[in-house]
């Protein structure tokens, strides 16, 4: 299992694609702690401090090959991490400009490099579409995706896949599951329940009555993977050995399906605001989600020497206490 401290990583020339987002920014942080130089690029960079990442504007769905490859080239990465894309509020189109067409820019330009680096490349579970009640998907399976995000990820995956094997792209895929943490996306529906909980306790500490939670149906059970957890799979991916490491996709999760419902009710239980879960009684029209998400990371133990470390609870709190105006559980 990889340490809190990457010794390997110091010194790294360390490039994140969506260097802001969710991850990205994470990911960023951890590779500077690890004494990695980062560049975190993205289309709105933030003002650089005087230490720690240094913030790169670029458009990435507009940029191309060209402009990419002399960043590329300037900066001469050993690591580059894709944590770019589109995932919310967006359509097919703008999932596969985000999800794919970027990966195929970036894959083309990283292959015209004298030094190709690393490219860790952050796919999803939802690239598999429906997994077997009671069972672990492994990364043999044939992907059958039934959702846009799903299959825009799968084409960017395949992406990597075949310039590592046709171009010597020294490529890894991670396919996540879902991811929970702090400042979750608010198209999400754990960034969406945090955002309800926090106003409803705004609203409960003015004496009001809070508006209760309406969700979907609950039915699904999820692999979740907490944010600190799946930024250590990447560390670990920067630095495992390449000879085993490149061409291969790996399964970054806790490695069981989770209620939603248990894990919803849970999160209200956890923030100590009283207000009703009312569950509608139809899917929402358009929605076609698997109902079982759940990854063998069994690779992942034996090529990373990583596995998940924090519990749900742990990224529960973690999300609500970003959310909410007073602490949970003491924590600020």
């Amino acid at each position: 299992m990889p340490k809190a401290d990457n010794a390997e990583a110091a010194g790294l020339r360390v490039v994140v694609l969506g260097g802001t987002g969710f991850l990205g920014r994470r990911i960023g942080e951890a590779f500077t702690a690890d004494g990695a130089l980062v560049h975190l690029v993205s289309r709105s960079p933030e003002r650089d401090g005087t230490a720690g990442p240094r913030s790169v504007g670029i458009d990435l769905l507009t940029a191309g090959p060209r402009e990419l490859t002399e960043f590329f080239g300037s900066v001469r990465p050993d690591v580059v991490v894709n944590a770019a894309g589109r995932a919310w509020r967006a359509d097919e189109a703008e999932m596969t400009a985000g999800n794919a067409d970027l990966v195929a820019r970036v894959t083309e330009s990283l292959v015209r490099l004298p030094h190709v680096p690393r490219l860790i490349q952050l796919g999803t579970v939802h690239e598999y579409g429906a997994g077997t009640p009671g069972a672990g998907t492994s990364e043999d399976q044939e992907p059958a995706p039934v959702t846009p995000y799903g299959r825009t990820k799968l084409l960017g995956t395949r992406i990597v896949l075949r310039a590592a094997a046709e171009h010597g792209l020294d490529g890894v895929v991670l396919r996540l599951a879902n991811v929970i943490g702090a400042g979750a996306p608010a198209g999400s529906l754990f960034g969406m329940v945090a955002a309800h909980l926090g106003e409803a306790a705004r609203a409960q500490s003015l004496g009001e009555k809070p508006d209760e939670l309406r969700l979907p149906p609950l039915r699904a059970h999820r692999d979740i993977v907490d944010a600190h957890d799946a930024v250590d799979a990447v560390r670990a991916a920067a630095t495992a050995p390449g000879t085993e490491l490149g061409g291969q996709v790996v399964n970054i999760g806790r490695g069981e399906a989770v209620p939603m419902q248990e894990l919803i009710h849970r999160m209200v239980e956890l923030s100590g605001v009283d207000l009703p879960v009312v569950e509608s009684v139809a899917d929402q029209p358009g929605r076609n989600d698997a109902q079982w998400l759940q990854l063998d990371v069994s690779r992942a133990r034996r090529l990373l020497r990583w596995q998940p470390r924090r519990t749900l609870d742990a990224s529960l709190r973690d999300l609500l206490t970003a959310a909410l105006p007073t602490p949970v559980n003491g924590r600020k």
